[in-house]
């Protein structure tokens, strides 16, 4: 399919003027075709230890459904938000429940036997497949319309520093496990770091510059044309230079660089800082085109992150194993739950707010946020009814609906992922799940 840029050239060449290309351009046919090539992009976020089902699915499905308690923060986002309910990680083999549901969650497919040992189960090591959004990541990279500086971005808050399975939910391919960054000092300068290079290098050569200028009415002719002469050698290095980290950033910033709060520790308090702070570097990355495709851990699977923020002062994971009799402790997980909503709502309406770059509407438009978990229920260990919601329009699915599939296997929404993306696939992660194809119903 032919470019904005090539089609209008190609309409100036069969002789009409570049004004009548521009009114050509505005047909509803060209613009139906534009239409169809709009960005699109895709965020899986993640937040760990399942959910409390009773405060969580809606009761009704179709489009007249309520939400839970746990959703309410995403009202004002009814109409365009959809419940995936009935979606199970079927993948069995090595490694506890915890393991396989963030391991196997965006691969579909089994653990490598390995010496991580959790739980009662059999230990494990990484994930035998890639995961979907790197897999979404190489598809888009390999088409220079839909290249982006990064191809994708993984953002992670409050991620424990060892590597194991528990805290890894992206991989490049098989064994091989992608990492977040959850200090966002260190992710401003993966996404900036480049162009305040080129401008600490500007600085210095203009002091240099400078300098020169105070000299050479004070030294001989001979010195002056020496100096002219390293002045030029001087500002053709610049010119290598910035050509060279231009090649490696691929594009300049062209839209006002995001301010961070300064020294923000990567402390438990903090974490509600830490995620408004990532998540609004993920916005600012989506609206300059450094990415379509990202990921978002809160966390990681057995997350212990302790909300006294909200008044909890126990462990997440602790929690999320007290029976429902429990009733202190299911009420404090549903107010966990419910914070987990509430980051996702934000984001939301951060790209709600946000207008498209180069079009109309706005970044949700484009975009479709997939919050996920690895169990359907903390207690259980369940990965059946695994927690799908998903909000925004970037996949074209008829949002504004609570779905319930009947015990489907989740490669089949991996799949659909990919469909949605313009990347269709015959399987994904392991094909015996997979038989059925995509899912039928989203669109």
């Amino acid at each position: 399919m032919q470019s904005v840029t090539s089609r209008r050239e190609f309409l100036i060449n069969t002789g009409v003027s570049a004004a009548a290309a521009n009114f050509l351009m505005n047909l509803p046919s060209l613009q139906a075709e534009e239409t169809s090539r709009r960005k699109q992009r895709v965020i899986f976020v993640f937040s760990p230890n399942g959910v409390i089902p009773k405060h969580f699915w809606p009761d009704q499905t179709g489009k007249d459904f309520e939400l839970k308690r746990i959703l309410k923060p995403l009202s004002p986002f009814k109409d365009r938000m959809m419940t995936v309910h009935g979606v199970c990680n079927q993948i069995r083999g090595d490694g506890d429940g915890h393991m396989r549901g963030i391991g196997c969650l965006l691969t579909g497919i089994e653990l490598f036997p390995g010496d991580i040992q959790g739980g009662s189960d059999t230990p494990a090591g990484w994930s035998k497949g890639i995961s979907v959004d790197q897999y979404l990541k190489n598809q888009l990279q390999a088409n220079k319309e839909t290249q982006t500086r990064f191809g994708s971005l993984e953002f992670g808050v409050m991620v424990p520093e060892r590597a194991d399975t528990w805290t890894r939910m992206s991989y490049a391919g098989p064994n091989q496990p992608v990492a977040p960054i959850d200090d966002p000092y260190q992710m401003f300068d993966k996404l900036y770091g480049q162009a305040k290079n080129r401008e600490l290098l500007a600085s210095v050569l203009d002091d240099l510059a400078s300098d020169f200028r105070r000299v050479e009415q004070k030294i001989s002719a001979e010195d002056r044309q020496i100096l002219k002469d390293h002045l030029a050698m001087v500002r053709q290095l610049e010119k290598e230079l910035n050509t060279e980290l231009s090649q490696k950033t691929d594009q300049t910033v062209t839209h006002a660089v995001p301010k961070l709060s300064p020294n923000v520790q990567e402390v438990n308090d903090n974490m509600p800082q830490i995620t408004r702070m990532q998540m609004d570097m993920l916005v600012h990355s989506l609206a300059a085109d450094f990415t379509r495709v990202a990921t978002f851990q809160i966390t990681n699977s057995v997350g212990q992150p302790r909300m006294r923020w909200l008044g909890i002062n126990e462990g997440h994971h602790g929690l999320s194993h007290e029976p429902d009799s429990n009733e202190e402790a299911y009420e404090k997980l549903i107010k966990i739950n419910t914070w987990y909503c509430e980051q996702v709502a934000y984001l939301a309406k951060r790209l709600a707010e946000t207008p498209e770059p180069g079009g109309d509407g706005s970044l949700l438009d484009n975009t479709t946020i997939v919050w996920t978990n690895e169990l359907g229920k903390g207690n259980s260990h369940t990965r059946n009814n695994i927690p799908f919601v998903l909000v925004g329009n970037g996949l074209g699915f008829e949002m504004g609906r609570a779905l319930n599939f009947k015990r489907v296997p989740h490669n089949r929404l991996l799949m659909s992922f990919c469909e949605a993306m313009g990347h269709p696939v015959d399987s994904f992660g392991n094909p015996n799940f997979c038989k059925a194809g995509s899912l039928t119903g989203l669109s």
